[in-house]
């Protein structure tokens, strides 16, 4: 089927779902962007916010502006790249604190979907503000800008004093002394002070159940043992996060609070069988999905007793498209964890292991190790025939909504 008749039925059937106010695919956002690099000295004033646009409506405005974008533009909203990404003059790990003309170039060129900021990026507020404004004056869409702002131990803002955010205790405390409220409260603040500064996506809560006292990779992250607890306290910072305009990000499906190892370092396979995962594990997501999170993120490790291989999740088809998105019917946006960590860079290229994860569900890739490749290799197969532009559509289509729907496109 030709692009344009594929995108043509899907608009009308989108049309006939929004007019029956039933749903339908993601959420996206779309600005005009003009053509000259710029670098803004003063981040300009923000337009008053606005309140959520309704799914039905953003999911029309995502098949609008997909149906008017190439091919090229299409596979760079694939990816979420850190800034060394998009600048690879100082190696993997410079503390980039500026918009540089490299960046704005590869903004242009590869025109990726969205990045990510870390601690090492992130001196004080107005360098904050400055460096997110030129990112996004400079790109032809408005990007995500994300970040891992949990609370507790991994707070990239927070734990520079010089931002002068709201610090919360770890998870782990938080579960143990805190209710729903809080939660709800902390989930609302932390989005409220980081969309002060320009973000829209923080990569939180973390909806592991740590079943395992030994898990090394979760640690005081979750927010305990108690999968309803766990649950309960998911949908609140969902919700609260949310309610500031700021996607929400599951993490990490299928859920890895048992595992021994840690990713970061090495590839690790957790012992559960399904009814041991729909018992604990599922049970945040499902409630974080009930509370309309925007992300899933889906981890690197393997479940081999489910799905009889030691291929990570982040590329199984099984668990991305069959269970997260039909047993459990989320209809968001699956973003795989960092590309550049163990599991994937040890056993996989990184353009290979961009085109496993696609192919088995995901939409977005986060921080392959080497974009620029990456990037043409999905160009590439897609010529060759073994990667779809229909399949590239149902993502960007996704991507595009949430932008919308959250405002950082302007219909």
């Amino acid at each position: 089927m030709k692009r344009k008749s594929f995108i043509g039925i899907i608009l009308s059937i989108v049309m006939c779902f929004c007019l029956s106010g039933c749903s339908f695919f993601g959420n996206t956002i779309e600005i005009g962007q003009s053509s000259e690099a710029i670098i803004a000295e003063e981040p300009t004033a923000d337009p008053e916010d606005a309140s959520s646009m309704t799914y039905e409506k953003a999911v029309v405005h995502a098949m609008e502006k997909l149906e008017h974008m190439t091919l090229e533009e299409k596979v760079g909203q694939l990816f979420v790249v850190n800034l060394e990404q998009i600048d690879r003059k100082n190696g993997s790990f410079f503390e980039w604190k500026k918009c540089t003309k490299r960046m704005i170039k590869n903004l242009g060129k590869y025109k990726p979907g969205g990045v990510i900021l870390f601690s090492r990026n992130i001196a004080n507020r107005k360098q904050t503000t400055n460096l997110i404004s030129n990112l996004q004056i400079n790109s032809n869409l408005p990007l995500l800008i994300t970040v891992d702002e949990e609370g507790g131990d991994v707070s990239r803002i927070a734990s520079n004093d010089k931002m002068q955010t709201t610090k919360f205790p770890t998870m782990e405390t938080i579960g143990r002394e805190k209710d729903s409220e809080y939660v709800y409260d902390m989930g609302s603040t932390i989005g409220s002070e980081i969309k002060e500064l320009g973000f829209n996506v923080d990569f939180a809560p973390v909806a592991d159940v740590k079943t395992s006292v030994l898990n090394k990779e979760i640690g005081s992250r979750s927010f305990g043992d108690d999968s309803d607890k766990v649950a309960e306290l998911t949908s609140a910072f969902v919700k609260g996060l949310q309610s500031q305009n700021i996607s929400a990000t599951l993490k990490h499906f299928p859920g890895q609070g048992s595992s021994l190892g840690d990713t970061h370092i090495e590839s690790v396979n957790i012992d559960s069988s399904i009814t041991a995962l729909r018992k604990t594990d599922f049970v945040p997501f499902e409630a974080g999905i009930e509370a309309g999170a925007d992300f899933v993120m889906v981890s690197h490790i393997s479940v081999s007793k489910v799905t009889e291989t030691s291929q990570p999740a982040s590329m199984s088809r099984l668990i991305m498209q069959t269970i997260l998105r039909e047993e459990l019917g989320f209809k968001g946006v699956i973003v795989t964890d960092a590309m550049d960590m163990a599991p994937i860079v040890q056993n996989y290229t990184a353009g290979e292991a961009a085109l496993k994860a696609i192919e088995g569900g995901a939409d977005i890739v986060l921080m392959p190790a080497d974009f620029f490749s990456t990037y043409k290799y999905l160009l590439e197969k897609v010529d060759e025939g073994k990667l779809t532009e229909e399949r590239i559509n149902e993502s960007v289509l996704r991507i595009l909504t949430v932008k919308y729907q959250r405002g950082i496109i302007e219909p």
